[in-house]
Parts: C-alpha cells; sequence; structure tokens
C-alpha cells in the first residue's frame, strides 16, 4: 500500500521515519522522471506550448515584455486558501515521532530527518493574481513564508512519488488525496502560492552574433526543492533580503530581486547586505548602478516572459531574461563562480577557457529541453528564449 501506510498503526515511528526518508530519496534521485509521468495528468491545453509547465491563458505573453512594464501591487490582507500545509490529506506523508504523534508538517520532517544546506522559513512574497492588459502584466502579492513552497509543493511531489514506487505497472489508479485536494495547481485561491523568478542569463557578441547562457546544476544536499536538475542561473525566491520589516517594500521589485541574485549566483556574494540593521541602499551599490547604467544604454536588456507551475511540485517561477552584451558580461562577471550555495554552474571547454555557458544554439536548446533533467522552468524559458531570439537578440 506504499506511503499510505505510514500513518497506520501497525507501522512502528521508526519505520514511518524509514518508510519517509526512502521516499524522499527516491524523489530527489528521480525527479526528472516522476516529471515526466505528472505530465501526463494534465490535459496538453494546459501547458505553455512546447513546454512541461502549466499556465493559464494569457500568463505567457505573445512577445517579450521589457521588466519595467511589468506592475506590481501589494495587498496587505492575503485571503485565506482552502488548502494548506497542515491539511488532513497530508497525513499519508507525514512520519511519526517517537512518541507517535505525526510531524506536523511536511517541512519539520525535512529539518528533522533530511534537512538540506539551505532550508530556513524567511517571508516571501506570496502571488495572488495575475492580470493582463495589452500584454503589461500586473501582479499581485502579499504576506507568505518559504516553507509554504515545502509544505504544499515538495509534499506534493513526496506523495505522487511514493505512490509510484507503490504503483504496479498494471494498475491504473494512484492515491493521491492531496494532490487532488489542491487541484488545478494554476489557481491561486486555493492555496498559498510563493513564487521564484528564474532569469535566463545570456551574454550576447553583437560583434559575431554568437550568444551563450548560463547553466545550473543544482545539487539536492543544499537545496530543497528542484534538486538533481538543470536550471537556468540565476533562480531565487521572490522575497525580502531579511525578515527585518522595513525590507518588505524596499526590496518589493522584480529587478532588485534578480540583481541580487546575480550577485550571488554568479558572483558568489554574500547574502548579508545588512539589511537586517537598515534597508540596502541600491542606489548605492556599485553592482546595482552599473547594470542599472547598462539598461538605460542598452547594453543590458531584460524581459519578462510570463510565469507557470511545475506539474510534479506545482512550484510557481517567474520567468524572465537579461541579456548582456558580451563586453558588459566579462567585464561584470570576470570572477565568475563555478559553485555557489546551490549547486555548480555547467563549464564547457572551448579550447580558449573563457566560455561562461552553453551556446545558445538550437541543438543545445532540443538537448536541454527534450533529453537532460531539466526543470520544467527552465526548459520553459528556453523554449520561450529561442521562439522569441529575433527580439532579445536585436
Amino acid at each position: 500500500m506504499g506511503e499510505a501506510q505510514s500513518a497506520s498503526t501497525g507501522s512502528s515511528p521508526e519505520a514511518t521515519r524509514d518508510r519517509w526518508l526512502r521516499t524522499r530519496t527516491h524523489l530527489n534521485a528521480n525527479r526528472h522522471e516522476l516529471t515526466s509521468l505528472a505530465v501526463k495528468d494534465f490535459a496538453p491545453a494546459q501547458f505553455i506550448p512546447g513546454t512541461r509547465l502549466l499556465a493559464r491563458s494569457r500568463w505567457v505573453p505573445d512577445q517579450p515584455v521589457p521588466l519595467d512594464a511589468v506592475s506590481l501591487h501589494w495587498s496587505p490582507t492575503a485571503p485565506s486558501t482552502a488548502v494548506d500545509g497542515d491539511a488532513p490529506e497530508l497525513d499519508a506523508v507525514r512520519p511519526r515521532h517517537d512518541d507517535g504523534t505525526a510531524y506536523r508538517r511536511y517541512s519539520d520532517a525535512v529539518g528533522d530527518l533530511a534537512r538540506p544546506r539551505l532550508f530556513e522559513n524567511r517571508s516571501c512574497y506570496r502571488l495572488l493574481n495575475v492580470a493582463t492588459h495589452a500584454d503589461a502584466p500586473a501582479l499581485s502579492f502579499g504576506h507568505g513564508t518559504y516553507f509554504d513552497v515545502i509544505d504544499i509543493c515538495e509534499a506534493a511531489a513526496h506523495e505522487f512519488a511514493a505512490a509510484h514506487a507503490a504503483l504496479d505497472d498494471r494498475q491504473a489508479t494512484r492515491d493521491t488525496p492531496f494532490r487532488a485536494a489542491v487541484g488545478d495547481p494554476t489557481d491561486l485561491q486555493r492555496r498559498p502560492v510563493m513564487a521564484a523568478i528564474s532569469t535566463l542569463a545570456i551574454r550576447h557578441d553583437r560583434r559575431t552574433g554568437d550568444a551563450e547562457f548560463v547553466l545550473h546544476w543544482r545539487d539536492p544536499a543544499k537545496v530543497a526543492s528542484g534538486g538533481n536538475l538543470y536550471q537556468v542561473m540565476p533562480v531565487g525566491m521572490f522575497q525580502p533580503s531579511h525578515d527585518a520589516p522595513w525590507n518588505e517594500a524596499n526590496d518589493f521589485d522584480l529587478w532588485r530581486s534578480i540583481v541580487r541574485e546575480l550577485s550571488e549566483e554568479l558572483l558568489g556574494s554574500t547574502e548579508d547586505y545588512g539589511s537586517n540593521q537598515h534597508p540596502i541602499d541600491y542606489d548605492a551599490w556599485d553592482f546595482n548602478k552599473t547594470l542599472l547604467r547598462a539598461r538605460d544604454q542598452g547594453t543590458l536588456r531584460v524581459y519578462w516572459l510570463g510565469l507557470g507551475m511545475d506539474p510534479l511540485t506545482f512550484v510557481t517561477d517567474l520567468l524572465t531574461v537579461a541579456v548582456f552584451d558580451a563586453d558588459l558580461f566579462d567585464e561584470t562577471f570576470r570572477q565568475l563562480v563555478t559553485a555557489n550555495d546551490e549547486g555548480h554552474r555547467v563549464e564547457r571547454e572551448d579550447g580558449t577557457g573563457r566560455a561562461a555557458g552553453i551556446p545558445f544554439r538550437a541543438d543545445h536548446i532540443m538537448r536541454l529541453t527534450h533529453d537532460e533533467p531539466m526543470q520544467p522552468a527552465g526548459g520553459a524559458l528556453l523554449h520561450l528564449a529561442w521562439k522569441h531570439r529575433a527580439a532579445l537578440l536585436d
């Protein structure tokens, strides 16, 4: 009967934890294959065409939208949801303590039994609504926390992995009550939705026309979600830089989140901005000033390509592209790191020692989006960027 037995009186607390750990290991080792199975639970029309990312109509614009055209709105009182991380449908994926009581939330079990290097329940901006008017998206946000991602998204993936591991090949049904309770993953009213910002960083040489992009491998020992998969970089939760109250408004900006992630993931910079003491002064930050000047001059172009949800985990990604002129990229990222706190950059030997990433060419896009274990959001970004390459590399 698989994971559903974990809450039964017939299993000892230690047995429920062992079973939970085996399923967690199976999930982390097989996310790509499990995603391929999860795709089958949705109609083709629910995906962004040509991708494995779920999205609603109008969430993906017909053409790339300059990032500055995307408006953000704040709602101080977020509505309640029908499904959360304490739902009774999750009983089967919550192991038991020695005293026989079940772990209250999936994140509690992860913290105790399979804690990754990065695991902190920080504040996040909760996505409440997506509106589009003449291809100018308007996104509404409220308060949320990172562990909502673990308690709902990772729990849903765990449940699916457990059902798959227990499923006889001849059976036609799976027992996944929590996923059934979530229902349509794109319904922002049924569950708390925390969004990551996934940015495809492209180095474009205008003289030759060549372009390449930075690729990341996410280490399951370091991250709680999306491990053992390739992904674009940088990627980070849309959240304040620190939980101190003054950061909520100061950091509520897509570009400010992206520039922090560019610094942290590509240069290995610290995530400690001193914002526990005072807000980040973005206007005085040399790295940000350099990139803002480049945006004004057109040597850095940043675009919005939409958003969508992973069919296995229901994780939500806001999809953006940052196109750097080659000289700007080379000067800005002279100290481009090989490894960071979430995994390592995928390096390519080009005979010169100067390759920053993977050639932005049809063969590489096809391989990564169809053959390699690529996170659905990253695959969708590559697919959309290639579709719009004429506009992005103009």
